[in-house]
Formats: structure tokens, sequence, C-alpha cells
């Protein structure tokens, strides 16, 4: 199993003031669901930011996301390990298969794949 990237989800109710701020570090909107916001820089794509409200189908926000290339195989990793699985593996509609299990400081991590 690959790492495609990985994100920090802030909490926030400030979407525009941030994508404001982060402008002026370089990053470039590149995904908004109107619930969450992805900040990308354009010369290096993997490096990201999410602001996030609430999320929209799952029972916490996530503090971060990591891409994989099998989130199955991740999944599977984490259920046998006895991970606590957070939110259970599930395809959403806005075209990634995802879960939340909670690392061992006690932060929820939202591990997902594109389909």
């Amino acid at each position: 199993m690959a790492v495609r990237r990985v994100v920090p989800n802030v909490q926030s109710e400030a979407a525009q003031e941030s994508r404001e701020f982060y402008d002026l570090l370089g990053f470039e909107e590149v995904m908004n669901h109107g619930w969450i916001m992805t900040l990308a820089s354009p010369s290096s794509p993997t490096a990201q930011i999410s602001f996030m409200a609430s999320d929209k189908t799952a029972p916490v926000n996530p503090d971060m996301s990591v891409e994989v290339d099998d989130v199955d195989a991740a999944y599977a990793a984490m259920r046998e390990s006895g991970a606590e699985i957070v939110h259970p593996l599930q395809d959403e509609e806005w075209g990634v298969r995802r879960f939340f299990v909670r690392d061992p400081n006690g932060r929820v991590v939202n591990v997902l794949g594109h389909r």
C-alpha cells in the first residue's frame, strides 16, 4: 500500500477568510463542497490543507486525511490490528471510498481512496 498524500483538516467556519489568507502563501482552491474546501499549492499539488465546517456523512470531523492507493487493504489492516474504526468503510457521493480510524494519540484519521 502506498500513501499518495496527507492533508490536515482544520475545523473552521471561516472558509472565505482562510482562502484569502492562504492565497497570500500561494495556495489555490482545488475543491469546495460547501462543507469542506481544499487548497493546494500549484507548484506542489500534494501540498494541501482542508477547511471543514462539519463532515457531511460522518459523526465527527477528522483531524487529517490520508489518501492511499488501496483503501480496502488499509481498512482490513486497521481492523485486523484492533484499531478503533470511528466511521465504517463506505463509498461517498463525491467520488471517494473512505473510513475513519482513531490513531494512538486520539486523532481521527480519514483514510480514503478515489474511485
